[in-house]
């Protein structure tokens, strides 16, 4: 069964069998260029990176570079994989042909559950944004309307979708740059109404006031932050030159991750006492900075990037759902005709199927925002991040097993220390989920409904299995 997909996967070096119609709309390089700088660039970081300085302190620096490291090693190890074969699928295509179909059925809809979640989110906070300036229309209405545009977007053409996330990526990307070129101006003091403002680092309680364990449960909210790197890989599959675009996007995911994520983190919690930051419902971290800055309009403009940053994610995520659900169709592990693409090659039934339960989550938040039930998606989805790069390992070090000493010596991009750097990305993930078991509820409740979702998926893969067998494929 793994070998089937193996020889699949081959049979078009440059798309992984899975070359979407309409060639004139395929990705540009700029488009995946932008798109590996700033795709990852959300939300999470500008406003949910506040709840990680807030439960760690100035050690929360350090949750972001293990969560970096994490993601770092699990994204060379796709570029090996995706270097060599790209394919749509990205991933779930890899874990099938490496490890067998239960796997590709697994990541797959994991990763596609996940980015449910991640839909409603991302427009909850949009429309929250759009409230705040024009509070006489309901949030949900705002939210419902970021929907409908960003999905619009997607069902146009690839291209479409590059073009929109190119400005959108820009914009974030430009907002981090000036962030940090001021920021650390004002660190130093050598900004105006500024102080040497380093002590700041160890002199409200220590560099770690609450312990080293939240430092290491907190890896697990950083990953969400991160998660969504891999979308440079699954777009430059669609792109005018796949194993190009393959390396391009895994050769600037470190210094993405050092300057924006890392840096930016770490200029907050030396600008502001960590224990001085605002809840982030009330004011992000970024925003509260930007003020301190004196810069004329500092809190409109940072709720604009926030905004951007939102719509970003949100248009990244319907592109990432929709061509994760067609290529589970087109493999047997979905039901067949969510795989139709449109005459620009786009999958426009997964796309639409996959903003249902965008629509579904958002209006089950606003109907009833006390059920729950918004909530436990939100957990459950919580640790798919950690699922997915154990899988990536996985598969990598099956798949170079696999090779014959021709392939290996072929390789375009290749991972250090095989198999030890795989081994340690697992070992890593194994760790976080134990230190989050035994650190706080919350954290507790994070990894037992990931893991419910999990079990759920999994009890329906007899049922597929049998389908496939049906189909000659099992």
């Amino acid at each position: 069964m793994a070998d089937r997909g193996a020889a699949q996967s081959t049979e078009n070096p440059d798309t992984g069998g899975d070359s979407p119609a309409g060639g004139g709309k395929k990705l540009r390089s700029r488009h995946i260029t932008m798109i590996a700088l700033g795709g990852i660039i959300g939300a999470s970081l500008f406003v949910g990176s506040g709840n990680v300085v807030r439960s760690v302190g100035p050690a929360a620096v350090v949750s972001y570079l293990l969560g970096g490291l994490l993601v770092f090693l699990a994204m060379r190890m796709l570029g090996e994989m995706a270097a060599a074969r790209p394919a749509i699928g990205s991933f779930m295509e890899y874990a099938r042909a490496g490890l067998g179909d239960w796997a590709g059925y697994l990541v797959g809809w994991l990763y596609w559950y996940y980015w449910i979640g991640v839909i409603a989110f991302e427009s909850v906070v949009g429309g929250s944004v759009l409230n705040g300036w024009f509070p006489a229309v309901p949030q949900w209405v705002f939210s419902v309307v970021l929907l409908l545009v960003f999905t619009t977007t997607n069902l146009v053409s690839a291209r479409s979708f590059g073009e929109v996330e190119y400005w959108l990526a820009g914009i974030k990307v430009a907002a981090i740059v000036v962030f940090l070129s001021v920021g650390t101006l004002f660190a130093f003091g050598l900004w105006p109404k500024a102080h040497f403002a380093l002590p700041n680092l160890w002199a409200h309680g220590g560099f770690a006031p609450s312990g080293w364990w939240p430092v290491l449960s907190g890896v697990a909210i950083v990953i969400f932050s991160y998660f969504g790197t891999e979308i440079a890989v699954m777009a430059a599959a669609e792109s005018e030159d796949p194993a190009r675009g393959v390396r391009q996007a895994v050769s600037t995911v470190i210094w993405r991750i050092l300057l924006f994520f890392v840096g930016g983190v770490l200029l907050i919690v030396t600008i502001v006492p960590w224990n001085e930051l605002p809840d982030p419902q009330q004011e992000g971290p970024f925003a509260h900075a930007f003020a301190l800055f004196g810069l004329p309009g500092a809190g409109l403009v940072m709720n604009a990037v926030v905004l951007t940053a939102a719509c970003s994610v949100l248009n990244s995520g319907l592109y990432s759902a929709g061509r994760m659900f067609s290529a589970l169709a087109e493999q047997g592990l979905a039901p067949r005709f969510v795989a139709r693409k449109s005459k620009a090659g786009v999958p426009a039934v997964a796309v639409l199927a996959s903003t249902i339960g965008g629509y579904v989550a958002v209006v089950v938040n606003f109907v009833a925002p006390d059920s729950g039930i918004f909530d436990f998606v939100m957990n459950s989805a919580g640790l798919v991040a950690l699922f997915v790069y154990t899988f990536i390992a996985c598969t990598q070090m099956r798949m170079r097993q696999k090779m014959t000493p021709e392939q290996r010596a072929g390789l375009k991009l290749r991972m250090w220390l095989h198999p030890w750097l795989g081994i340690l990305t697992v070992t890593g993930v194994v760790a976080i989920v134990a230190v989050m078991l035994l650190t706080d509820d919350d954290a507790r409740t994070q990894v037992w409904t990931s893991i419910v979702s999990l079990a759920v998926i999994a009890a329906f893969w007899p049922l597929v299995r049998r389908h496939l067998r049906r189909r000659g494929v099992g």
